[in-house]
């Protein structure tokens, strides 16, 4: 939905030759997105009803109005689309049904035969396509090992950052300036999920408070209850009393910026992502952030990132003790990466995904009137 909304509030559909835009998606989303002369709002009757009535309602019936609109192309950000419209450009924005060892830890469960449905019907639309947004060179080398060839044209255009999470790099205290009434205090937003290893960052951090380090966690985010378990279970072993680790829950978007000024220092421990988002609201953030060097995170974060093993504990805590026991490194670090978040913006991707569509439609019609 953030995706969206930024598209149609920072595009100018009309500077790329595109007329009209319709959007079909339920009534209550239309609240959040604004008039534009340009906008056509449709809520189709499915889409108040579950998951399964809306891709029936894809499937048979938005082929026939999109054409009956006048639609010259569909763009599916979803990444699943069972009509017969062409031209389609579509979009991955999920790395997990692509990577078998991360699907694997959910083991024989619904989640994970969502993941393959979703495997299968993405990788049937990328090959159908005519055009696939990726967001990272990752997931594109990643996706295209999986689905094959796809017919279409593909580009990578990343997601861009609110500039509400923008603030610049605070100055860097040693950690003798800190103590237990004053700790050093550290952030990982995330859904607490079976690949986003909090566990192992409790007790990463748990090794380095047993090394004398005055050193707090904060922990922020919804949860998948099966990885939740498994996160209160480690809080209760290296923390039972909540001295020092805190779990947050889900923290309003709008409000999530003001919680990482209150950070020093950021860690992402994801082993599977397309483009991680909250890496780019870590280093817009100004915070140093020790990171996960799995899936597309150097890519995103750069080669100034101090990076670790995920599923180890004794790397994460490696990584964090290599940033707060020097100043000097977290000052270079966060600089580094701060200006490397300037980079993504909602308004370049907006233009970028624009003209990529027009671009499409464009070739498509030529293609038919060749064709005639």
């Amino acid at each position: 939905m953030t995706h969206i909304l930024e598209l149609l509030g920072n595009g100018n559909p009309e500077l790329h030759g595109i007329s009209r835009v319709y959007i079909w998606a339920r009534a209550e989303a239309f609240a959040v997105i604004a008039d534009r002369p340009w906008l056509v709002k449709i809520a189709p009757n499915s889409a108040a009803l579950g998951l399964l009535r809306r891709s029936l309602w894809q499937g048979t019936k938005l082929s026939a109005v999109a054409r009956s609109v006048g639609c010259d192309l569909l763009f599916v950000p979803g990444g699943s689309f069972a009509g017969d419209f062409e031209p389609v450009v579509s979009m991955s924005q999920n790395m997990l049904p692509f990577e078998w060892e991360e699907l694997g830890r959910y083991g024989l469960s619904l989640k994970s035969l969502r993941l393959l449905a979703l495997r299968w019907s993405q990788s049937r639309t990328f090959r159908r396509s005519d055009g696939v947004i990726f967001l990272t060179y990752y997931a594109k080398d990643h996706v295209l090992a999986n689905t094959r060839a796809v017919r279409g044209q593909t580009r990578i255009i990343s997601h861009g950052l609110s500039a509400r999470f923008q603030c610049p790099p605070k100055v860097q205290h040693p950690i003798t300036q800190y103590d237990e009434a004053n700790p050093y205090r550290v952030l990982y937003v995330s859904i607490i999920d079976e690949y986003k290893h909090q566990w192992n960052v409790v007790e990463a951090i748990a090794s380095l408070r047993a090394a004398g380090m005055p050193i707090a966690l904060e922990l922020i985010g919804p949860a998948y209850a099966p990885a939740l378990s498994r996160l209160t279970r480690s809080m209760d072993r290296f923390d039972p009393k909540r001295n020092w680790v805190t779990y947050s829950g889900e923290v309003p978007f709008d409000q999530l910026h003001l919680r990482y000024t209150q950070a020093n220092l950021g860690v992402f421990a994801s082993s599977c992502e397309n483009q991680p988002i909250i890496l780019l609201e870590t280093m817009a953030a100004g915070l140093p952030i020790a990171c996960s060097n799995f899936g597309p995170m150097p890519e995103v974060l750069g080669g100034e990132g101090i990076y670790f093993n995920p599923e180890r504990p004794a790397d994460i805590a490696r990584a964090v003790r290599e940033l707060v026991e020097s100043p000097a490194l977290r000052a270079e670090a966060a600089a580094a990466s701060y200006a490397r978040s300037q980079e993504f913006t909602w308004q370049r991707c907006a233009n970028e995904t624009l003209a990529f569509l027009a671009r499409i439609a464009t070739q498509h019609k030529a293609s038919k009137c060749a064709a005639s």
